[in-house]
């Protein structure tokens, strides 16, 4: 009897991207589209032969001068190219109107599944809807937009506000990877796979900080904004019980209850004593609604108290964004006096 035949091994899947030097934006695509199930085995073809990566690879990155989300593929370079964020997901963003680079692109089409496929691997924790929606939005903001930003050498600032912030500077730090110019035997495919490696960490990491403790602080937040009237009449101070990430959960919460603008002053612990902090214009904004008094600033200990008339206050910061006290009595007492102080 003949041997039977050997099975077939499978027919491999291929994620194409371009080859030489290369950048953060598509190593970051690379490792998102292998957090999927239809492309956790796939091989990396790097090339720049359109004709070549067209007919073997089942998506495209950051190269072939396409965009076709059909077809998938994902290019970004050429002039035609339009899109960013708030394009394409008008229904969860409004604000982010940086141009995508590959890694905004996949993640836009991808992100949420993705967030989906890692914490069920790391965690086994799944999302209700909401907060899945609110874990992409932050992701993109805090990590994917810089690399967009970045990649296309978009300005910070225009006007007083920054259109996005620096968080990691994992694009430089993936660039260092790249052989130099006096490497001449060095494997750049083996680089590729170490800067995967080390972007993904970063990736898996910022899905599980989000995920796992910024979505959490909402409720806290809430909480804060619930009891402000009992804290000082007029709802402009908020006391954190619980200290955690609240410049960006406040302003959706203020909208939540109608409140936008009206806190003034936070107060929380850090763990040693108590502070007193001015909120922000936006949760990037260095702007403050409201400062401490010009006349405690820069000011400590005995001679702050005794000038705002406040025992156990501890600093007030030169710019007035914050200061410390030792007890929580003493923290509420100067926000209370904060709002209350006509400076000369």
């Amino acid at each position: 009897m003949a041997d039977a035949s050997p099975p077939k091994r499978p027919t491999p899947i291929w994620i194409g991207t371009h080859s030489g030097t290369f950048h953060c934006d598509e190593v970051v695509a690379c490792f998102m589209l292998r957090q999927l199930p239809e492309y956790e085995n796939a091989e990396i073809f790097r090339s720049r032969d359109n004709t070549a990566l067209r007919e073997k690879c089942d998506i495209i990155v950051d190269v072939g001068g396409v965009y076709d989300h059909a077809k998938r593929w994902y290019d970004h370079h050429q002039t035609s190219f339009k899109e960013t964020f708030n394009i394409l997901r008008p229904e969860v963003a409004k604000d982010f109107n940086i141009r995508l680079s590959s890694a905004g692109l996949i993640y836009t089409h991808y992100g949420e599944r993705v967030i989906e496929s890692i914490l069920k691997r790391e965690r086994n924790v799944q999302l209700s809807p909401d907060n899945l929606q609110l874990a992409f939005v932050q992701i993109y903001r805090n990590f994917i937009r810089e690399l967009d930003a970045i990649d296309n050498g978009e300005v910070m600032f225009e006007g007083g506000e920054p259109r996005y912030g620096i968080h990691s500077h994992l694009s430089a730090r993936v660039g260092r990877l790249n052989p130099s110019w006096q490497d001449t035997n060095v494997d750049i495919e083996q680089r590729f796979k170490q800067a995967m490696d080390l972007a993904g960490r970063e990736f898996v990491d910022n899905v599980l900080e989000v995920a796992c403790s910024w979505i959490p602080a909402r409720d806290h937040v809430r909480d804060a904004l619930k009891e402000a009237k009992s804290v000082y009449p007029t709802g402009e101070i908020l006391l954190l019980t619980t200290f955690c990430p609240w410049k960006a959960h406040l302003a959706d919460v203020e909208k939540e209850y109608q409140v936008e603008g009206v806190p003034k002053l936070i107060i929380f612990s850090d763990g040693t004593g108590w502070r007193v902090a001015g909120v922000p214009l936006s949760p990037v904004s260095f702007v403050g609604r409201k400062f401490l008094p010009t006349s405690w600033r820069g000011k400590r200990d005995e001679e702050l108290s005794e000038l705002a008339g406040v025992k156990d206050l501890i600093f007030v910061h030169h710019s007035g964004f914050i200061g410390g006290a030792k007890t929580k009595e003493a923290a509420l007492a100067m926000a209370k006096k904060s709002l209350e102080w006509k400076d000369e």
